[in-house]
């Protein structure tokens, strides 16, 4: 459906299509590699994002262009110990660019993410939300996402900020 409206597709590759993702780990031959080192927040991440732009002996998957394998070593340093984890993970797109196009655009993908799940759970609480009888658990994500793009709308880069101020009261939510 995806290709079928003109889009394109990035999707992270698991264990949920295991023909596939088994397929890839064994057939995967880079044709490009970049390497990023990024540092901050206590650890030092390496990535090695590898593409490979003719996959063949995979199986069908409609529009399939390009498979991404990215290799990290994240060094994490807490009490003048180094904890490394190594982790692999592999993507299917329907895009042909190049490693560092689809790295950026992974990365940005992440980033979106964790600044929406941090905002939603550290500020808005919604880990800690006891609401479980359906279909009240949807309703409050809406509500939360809605509170979030109200704020976001109106140039508040502090979501615990933005939240404050509007629980002052109904007036002040109003004026947005």
């Amino acid at each position: 459906m995806i290709i079928e409206t003109g889009n394109d597709y990035i999707a992270a590759l698991k264990g949920n299509q295991p023909g596939l993702f088994q397929d890839v780990k064994t057939n995967f031959i880079p044709d490009s590699t970049v390497s990023l080192i990024n540092k901050g927040h206590g650890r030092i991440e390496k990535r090695r994002v590898s593409i490979c732009q003719s996959p063949d002996d995979m199986r069908f998957w409609p529009g399939l262009k390009t498979i991404i394998r990215v290799q990290s070593e994240r060094q994490t340093i807490r009490h003048n110990h180094i904890k490394v984890q190594n982790e692999t993970r592999y993507y299917i797109s329907s895009l042909s660019t190049t490693a560092q196009e689809f790295s950026d655009r992974i990365r940005g993908y992440w980033g979106v993410e964790n600044k929406v799940h941090y905002v939603r759970d550290v500020t808005q609480g919604e880990d800690a939300s006891r609401i479980r009888t359906k279909p009240l658990p949807q309703i409050f994500a809406i509500a939360r996402n809605f509170t979030l793009n109200l704020y976001r709308s109106q140039m508040f880069e502090n979501m615990a900020q933005a939240q404050r101020l509007c629980s002052f009261g109904l007036d002040t939510l109003k004026q947005f």
